[in-house]
């Protein structure tokens, strides 16, 4: 498997990722993120929860968050909400 696009094994959990030469950036798929950290068993319905509780907020991640194609499970290639290192470890902003 490239680089661009290799999967990395979290507690027995895929997440799919994608290497971006030019900001020299990794991207990771969200919904696997929330698989590995929540344990949900439906991470899908999860982020899209999780999505709109966070544009109600005006958080920047749901507003910015960018999709690529990442390859599932059936071997379709899907568009799917990714984020890089920065963006899953932003600390929210205190609004006081």
């Amino acid at each position: 498997m490239k680089k661009e696009s290799s999967i990395k094994i979290f507690e027995q959990k895929q997440v799919r990722t994608h290497w971006n030469d030019e900001p020299e950036k990794w991207y990771f798929s969200i919904v696997d993120v929330i698989a590995v950290l929540t344990d949900s068993p439906n991470p899908r319905k999860y982020w899209s929860v999780l999505k709109t509780r966070l544009r109600k907020e005006g958080s920047e991640l749901a507003t910015n968050c960018s999709q690529l194609k990442m390859q599932s499970a059936d071997g379709k290639f899907y568009n799917t909400d990714v984020a890089d290192t920065e963006q899953l470890f932003r600390k929210r902003k205190n609004n006081t």
